[in-house]
């Protein structure tokens, strides 16, 4: 018998919404977009739901309060949280969005125990952890959302310096999701040609602070935060766990010794397919590469500690 997928939303704000209707618009599953405010995943639901004949998709979407809707989900994503304003660090969220990510994940996966999760709370890497803790799910089941979208603003860039389509341009970025993640300019590639050989190392210099800097850049301008790039990136995760791609992507995952670092959730690039987390692909680093790398993984354990989350 034929079972659609069902996906559920958590947080029906701007991230979410956008989650939600590209869902929908792909035909990936069933959508429940659920939100403690109540009318505003109902409205916004609706609305999504309504637009289905003319985008020609099927599949249901809901807005609710109720978790008892989203029962059975195969993926759950969390864009539930306090958004960062002006001035604001990412660490200044992170008490609150630790114990609002904590709540819903409790919640959402006693309905859902078989369910992958996709985590994009800010600060992200921490939050993976926080929901992993929540969950009691396998570390492999528990994926934070950032180096995609990173890798996808550090690929806009380089595509707009080339003059190319970005789709002929292949690059990853690792580490923490902040101002010290670790652009790979060593492994990126236009049409297959190293951009080293392309763009002189000062543009590439450039490059990389501008995608440290991209989500900020974006706040600066709108005094809001991004939200068509993360929901993108959120909807290619959950399309890898949903076909079972086992796609290449950089997420963050859960290290067990990889790139030397144990008990930590943090950018790397992994296989993700059916199960969430497949493997973890170690690259080679330089020197150079290797301590900044160190240096992004340190920035993601110190909020851990604040949190009481390094033991």
């Amino acid at each position: 018998m034929f079972r659609r997928y069902k996906i559920t939303v958590i947080g029906a704000g701007a991230t979410g919404a956008t989650t939600a209707h590209l869902l929908a618009l792909k035909e990936m599953g069933d959508v429940v977009l659920i939100d403690i405010v109540e009318g505003v995943p109902q409205g916004r639901g609706l609305d999504m739901f309504e637009s289905g004949p003319i985008e020609e998709f099927s599949n249901t979407v809901l807005g609710t309060n109720d978790y008892a809707a989203t029962a059975g989900s195969d993926v759950i994503v969390v864009t539930a949280g306090m958004p960062r304003k002006p001035g604001m660090s990412r660490n200044d969220l992170l008490k609150i969005n630790a114990d609002i990510v904590h709540n819903v994940v409790q919640q959402a996966t006693k309905v859902s125990p078989d369910a992958v999760i996709v985590v994009l709370t800010n600060p992200a890497d921490v939050m993976a952890y926080v929901a992993q803790k929540a969950s009691g799910f396998g570390y492999e089941r528990v994926i934070g959302q950032a180096g995609v979208l990173d890798s996808a603003r550090f690929r806009t860039f380089l595509a707009e310096a080339l003059a190319v389509s970005p789709r002929d341009v292949s690059a990853f970025v690792m580490g923490g999701h902040g101002d010290d993640m670790v652009p790979l300019v060593r492994y990126s590639y236009a049409g297959g040609i190293p951009v080293e050989k392309l763009l002189p190392q000062e543009t590439l210099e450039a490059i990389v602070q501008r995608t440290r800097t991209g989500g900020g850049e974006i706040l600066s301008l709108e005094k809001a935060s991004a939200y068509y790039a993360p929901a993108s990136s959120l909807a290619a995760m959950v399309k890898a766990v949903l076909f079972d791609e086992r796609r290449i992507l950089p997420v963050i995952a859960y290290l067990r010794g990889e790139y030397g670092q144990e008990d930590i959730y943090v950018g790397v690039p992994a296989v993700v397919g059916g199960n969430g987390i497949e493997r973890v692909l170690e690259v080679e680093f330089s020197p150079e590469e290797a301590a900044a790398f160190k240096r992004s993984v340190q920035s993601v354990r110190e909020p851990l500690s604040l949190l009481g989350l390094d033991q």
